[in-house]
Formats: structure tokens, sequence, C-alpha cells
């Protein structure tokens, strides 16, 4: 596999930027919908109250995986600032420029990644 040109790199390091910012944001925005349910149930009868929970759980796992995908994509922000960029952090060898397009931040490489299950 090919190590990545300076255009790719360029290319690479700005899709990184965006996606820190479009999850800084979408974070942000997200507060409210992890709210705690409140317990009045002459406000909110019991079947809404469960559902509200649902929701509240799905926002819940949905700004964990943000988060995490957020640290992801700081690490390679920092690898690609150290230089370190796009190469697999388990084996050593080149990511590869294709699944770097789809996914920017991703640590290990397809080989690795299937055999560790990631």
């Amino acid at each position: 596999m090919e190590d990545l040109t300076p255009t790719d790199l360029a290319e690479l390091g700005a899709a990184l930027t965006a996606l820190d910012a479009e999850l800084s944001r979408s974070l942000d925005e997200g507060e409210g919908l992890t709210a705690t349910v409140t317990l009045d149930q002459t406000a909110v009868g019991r079947l809404s109250r469960v559902d509200a929970l649902q929701a509240q759980q799905v926002s819940l796992e949905q700004r964990r995986r943000q988060r995490l995908r957020l640290q992801q994509v700081r690490l390679a922000l920092k690898a690609h600032t150290d230089e370190e960029y796009g190469d697999c952090r388990s084996c050593g060898d080149p990511i590869g420029l294709a699944r770097l397009r789809a996914r920017p931040e991703a640590p290990l490489c397809a080989a690795c990644a299937t055999r560790l299950g990631a």
C-alpha cells in the first residue's frame, strides 16, 4: 500500500478538522436531550414517561458514541500534527487512502481492524 501524498494529507487533515467541529457542535447542542425525566405522573402519563426514558437512553448512547469518536478524531489530529498520521497503530503499515477517506480517524488498517474485531 502506498504512503499518503501531501495532497492526501492536507485533504484528510481538513476532513478531521471539520469532523472535530461538527462533533463538538453536535455534543453542545444535544445537552438538553439527556436531562432527567420528570416523575410527575400527572404531567406525563406512564407510557409517555416510558417513551421519554427510552428516548433519553438513546440520546445518552448517541452522545457516548459521539464523545468516543471525537476523542478518536482528536488523536488522529495529533498524529497528523506529529506526522504519524495514516499508519496503523497495531502493525505500522499504511492504513490506506480509501479507508481514511471513509473514516479519517481510523486508527487501524482494514486487516488489523478485522483481526481485532474493531
